[in-house]
């Protein structure tokens, strides 16, 4: 069996390698392949397409905003020690560009989403494109062959499982078309602390406006916050949402502000995942699960609670 050995700065694959103790931390061969996911939105297409086959790390977990995160130590190990990493790119992680750009076993996932497909704000791509769901196929399927080039003789197994997982997946993208159509078109206004959702609402068909914009490293302005109140009160729109890795500061000044005008606006029940899914285990802590979730808080705060047999199943 193969043994890996890890070093600094390197991972070397020898055959029948006895353990170096000196410089290195050698890793056991039954142990299973380390891959890193910087965010859980990836992790989630790793688990589903690697299955047990791979221990899966997630580098940010629920409630993390990746515009901001900084690798603690722990994490600058668990890089050194993957056999592949696999990151969104477009400068979400916006303060791992440069290590994760330069590192030799580092892949973005969105590399081979065409760029007239990519949204753009003051010339920088706009990095949340798993709020399309057909654009995260093309993620999911970078990675199944990422996956495949790294460990060839797994290759039809994760080409089957992805093939699997792109039915599942357009299955959930027609499920949100149908729920966002119980929406009225004219308030398919969807006002957020932080453009996230910008392609969502052109997969689905709404107008998304954010507080703060693509990333949350900059603060939205006190013009851009009247802006937004003149849009809420001529629109009269019913309602605005916060996220969970978001705080809701901005959010509520914009509440108060629409409110002293005389519209009647509230703060949607509950919190949008934007740029991190809700805790593992629970439904919201897969992508699917996470997306049902997003929409069905939309869909009730915009249009009205429907009746419960008519809710999207969860996973």
């Amino acid at each position: 069996m193969t043994k890996h050995v890890v070093c600094t700065g390197f991972f070397l694959a020898w055959q029948s390698l006895p353990l170096i103790a000196t410089g290195c931390s050698a890793v056991p061969a039954e142990t299973k392949p380390q891959v890193l996911a910087t965010t859980g939105m990836i992790a989630d297409l790793v688990r589903n397409i690697a299955s047990a086959d791979v221990q899966v790390i997630q580098l940010m977990g629920p409630g993390v905003d990746p515009h901001l995160y900084k690798p603690k130590p722990q994490d600058l190990r668990n890089l050194e020690r993957a056999h592949l990493i696999f990151y969104n790119g477009l400068h979400l992680e916006g303060r791992m560009v440069e290590l994760l750009e330069n590192h030799p076993r580092a892949r973005s996932v969105t590399r081979a989403i065409p760029r007239d497909k990519l949204l753009f704000e003051r010339g920088q791509p706009d990095p949340h494109v798993w709020f399309d769901v057909q654009l995260w196929i093309s993620a999911m399927e970078t990675i199944a062959e990422d996956l495949a080039a790294q460990w060839p003789d797994q290759a039809v197994v994760f080409r089957q499982r992805a093939k699997s997982y792109r039915a599942e997946l357009l299955g959930l993208d027609e499920e949100i078309r149908r729920a966002i159509e119980r929406i009225p078109p004219e308030r398919r206004v969807l006002v957020t602390a932080h453009d996230a959702f910008r392609y969502f609402g052109r997969a689905y068909g709404l107008e998304v406006r954010g507080l703060q914009g693509i990333s949350t490293a900059s603060e939205a302005s006190l013009r851009e916050l009247e802006e937004l109140t003149e849009l809420i009160v001529r629109r009269r729109i019913p309602a605005v949402f916060v996220e969970s890795s978001v705080p809701p500061d901005a959010v509520n000044r914009l509440l108060e502000k629409a409110q002293a005008r005389g519209q009647p606006v509230r703060r949607a029940p509950g919190e949008l995942f934007s740029d991190a899914m809700g805790e593992p285990g629970t439904p919201e802590g897969t992508y699917p699960g996470m997306m049902r979730h997003n929409v069905r808080l939309i869909v009730e705060a915009l249009a009205g609670p429907r009746d419960s047999t008519d809710r999207p199943s969860t996973p």
